[in-house]
């Protein structure tokens, strides 16, 4: 008896930012949600139902007001997280150039 193909399918699970942004790429796209089930690797009965939750209710793909809203509250949501992020690498580099630098206390060979 072969016990290799009792699990044959693992369950996935997908954080909520990924439904969202599978939902917000349904609604934009003019693609049929097959095929973009078909590119994420998700079923098409997960992104009807990410759709129903987190998506417009008539379920028709629609880019409006709202959903542009949304990619600009994310576009600065995202540009102020890189500024966040070259400070944080400014911070370091500053610090690996004193630990860098040898100290005056040194014995030189």
């Amino acid at each position: 008896m072969n016990h290799e193909k009792i699990n044959k399918r693992e369950k996935r699970v997908y954080d909520e930012a990924f439904r969202r942004e599978a939902v917000a790429l349904l609604q934009s796209s003019d693609h049929p949600l097959v095929q973009i089930a078909a590119e994420l690797g998700v079923s098409q009965r997960n992104l009807r139902d990410w759709r129903k939750q987190y998506g417009d209710l008539s379920g028709r793909r629609k880019r409006g007001k709202t959903a542009a809203a949304a990619e600009q509250s994310e576009l600065e949501r995202l540009r102020h997280e890189i500024q966040n992020l070259k400070m944080q690498r400014d911070i370091l580099k500053k610090a690996l150039g004193i630990l860098a630098e040898p100290s005056g206390n040194a014995s030189r060979a």
